[in-house]
């Protein structure tokens, strides 16, 4: 066998171009064999070393992926406002037509799958039954249910909804199209959060139907990667 000697200057500039080439295909996330997606800024990127490659968060929790304990999701849009404030989708919920019956009693009423007990005013549900699709258990106390809105009001205002009307934002807060009867522990746990980053228990793929059924309505703009991550998501759970 025959051995071809190499000159250091060659061999540095072989280790530098061999260098550079690995940078150039380090992916952007490492989703390790226990399913965990670690973006560069985290501790364990380099030492996961047996793991699937992605090109961004979105698209690492969207295959099934988590984040690190104790890491708060991240948005994907770089434009991201921090002003938020409830009163920005108005005071509450809104009766708009005056019946002392607000959004969130008419939601209770119109999702009860039982004839609902009104006070003595007919003002506010007290009693009646609703399924709820985040698990598929009956609930027959509306004290234990909170509407939930299928598309945050946080994550709606930080992917456009500050542009809009007072108006606009106002109508989407109140709107029937947005909002189910849930368990109010569930809800809290989704917090603000997008189909990305939380899911019901179950009912899964009719809750990514909506909430994409509630951007197409409301004219939600989504970056490139994130609207891709959404698509594959429903792909993977849907079909």
């Amino acid at each position: 066998m025959k051995y071809t000697r190499i000159g250091p200057v060659l061999l540095l500039v072989f280790a530098a171009s061999w260098a550079a080439a690995c940078d150039a295909q380090s992916p952007a996330v490492k989703q390790s064999g226990s399913g965990i997606c670690h973006t560069s800024e985290s501790p364990w990127f380099d030492r996961t070393k047996n793991f699937v490659p992605f090109p961004s968060i979105e698209a690492c929790l969207a295959a099934g992926g988590r984040l690190p304990r104790g890491v708060a999701p991240s948005n994907s849009r770089s434009d991201v406002r921090d002003d938020y404030e409830r009163d920005h989708f108005g005071s509450g919920w809104a009766d708009e037509d005056g019946d002392c019956q607000n959004s969130r009693q008419e939601a209770l009423a119109a999702q009860s799958t039982a004839p609902v007990r009104f006070d003595k005013r007919g003002c506010r549900v007290v009693a009646g039954r609703w399924i709820s699709p985040f698990t598929g258990k009956a609930i027959h106390n509306p004290a234990a249910i909170d509407i939930d809105h299928v598309v945050p009001l946080k994550w709606a205002w930080d992917h456009g909804a500050s542009e809009w009307s007072q108006d606009k934002r106002e109508q989407f807060a109140n709107d029937p199209v947005n909002l189910i009867s849930v368990e109010r522990s569930l809800n809290r746990s989704k917090g603000a959060k997008g189909i990305l980053e939380w899911l019901p228990p179950s009912g899964q793929c009719q809750y990514v139907l909506r909430f994409m059924r509630v951007l197409k309505l409301y004219g939600f703009v989504l970056v490139s990667q994130q609207r891709e991550a959404h698509d594959a998501l429903r792909k993977r759970i849907c079909e």
